[in-house]
């Protein structure tokens, strides 16, 4: 019998059977799925955000909705509305593309703030609201939204408030050389763009996954240094505000869920090392001199976990 690693790294590779390379970010994607957060795709266009995401939920067998941001999207057209039914002389509720395991967000900072707020329930109470009525979504749930990073011209920036809804920022980053030829060779192969993977998880497996990281161990040592890392950030001269609560948290819940993937019931310092960039550089205001300076939020990461020191676990 297969252990949950063994599973997991099935699903991997059925992933990279259509994505060339980045094993990093099909992990951070699953680290995300099974801690219960939400991930803030910035990249290029062109660099197979959407593919990616469309995939992966194909491997993990659940359902996935995409939603075009643009400037005249409104609340409803994400949520759902009630409409008239003749039939039965009544309002029905019309489910909007929330109501789906692993919603995209395209290009979320296209769409006015009103619109992107739309979401910020669905993300943080796993349920929505239309004209006074609750509806609870189904679980597994997972927001992946994407943003481009070098157009500034009818777009909305999200407020901080928002972006620290998400567990974790990522970067795609270009292929190397080789994995782009290597996506030529795949293509002439394939004999067209249509792509076909298998299924390997299920909805029931994933909600397990999510309980058994419930029960990976994070030793006294491993807590205070996550809290020395954030409480670290408040105190820069270059922040003007600094990782929340929230923040620390969240940097926890991913280490529980990568040290899972990888066949651990136990955190170690590692694990917290190679996401802090992810969950925590998204989360900071710089002040405005710094900004101005050109300071990058993920370098101040960086050098803030350089500076504690790492602790020895048992």
């Amino acid at each position: 019998m297969k252990t949950d690693k063994e599973i997991i790294e099935k699903a991997f590779s059925e992933v990279n059977r259509v994505i060339v390379g980045k094993r990093e970010v099909i992990e951070k994607l699953f680290v995300a799925l099974i801690s219960g957060g939400h991930v803030l795709i910035e990249d290029y266009p062109g660099l197979a955000k959407t593919l990616m995401v469309k995939t992966f939920s194909r491997v993990l067998n659940i359902s996935y909705k995409r939603i075009q941001f643009t400037p005249d999207l409104l609340p409803s057209d994400i949520t759902g509305t009630f409409i008239f039914d003749f039939k039965i002389n009544n309002f029905v509720f019309r489910p909007g593309p929330i109501f789906s395991n692993i919603v995209l967000a395209d290009e979320i900072n296209r769409a006015p703030p009103k619109t992107q707020s739309a979401l910020l329930e669905a993300m943080q109470e796993y349920q929505v609201t239309v004209e006074g009525k609750k509806f609870v979504l189904e679980r597994p749930f997972m927001v992946v939204a994407t943003q481009n990073p070098i157009e500034f011209e009818g777009t909305y920036p999200l407020p901080e408030a928002q972006l620290d809804r998400f567990l974790m920022k990522v970067r795609m980053g270009y292929p190397s050389f080789e994995e782009e030829e290597e996506i030529l060779r795949r293509r002439i192969a394939r004999r067209s763009d249509e792509l076909d993977v298998n299924r390997v998880l299920t909805r029931e497996d994933i909600l397990a996954f999510q309980k058994k990281v419930e029960d990976v161990y994070v030793d006294e040592s491993v807590i205070r240094y996550i809290v020395e890392i954030c409480r670290r950030t408040r105190t820069l001269r270059e922040v003007e505000v600094g990782v929340s609560p929230r923040g620390t948290e969240s940097l926890m819940k991913a280490a529980r869920a990568l040290a899972f993937i990888r066949g651990r019931d136990y955190v170690i310092p590692d694990d917290v090392k190679y996401l802090a960039v992810d969950v925590l550089a998204h989360r900071i205001v710089l002040k405005t001199e710094s900004w101005i300076k050109g300071e990058e939020k993920e370098n101040i990461i960086r050098n803030v976990v350089e500076s504690v020191k790492v602790p020895k676990v048992k």
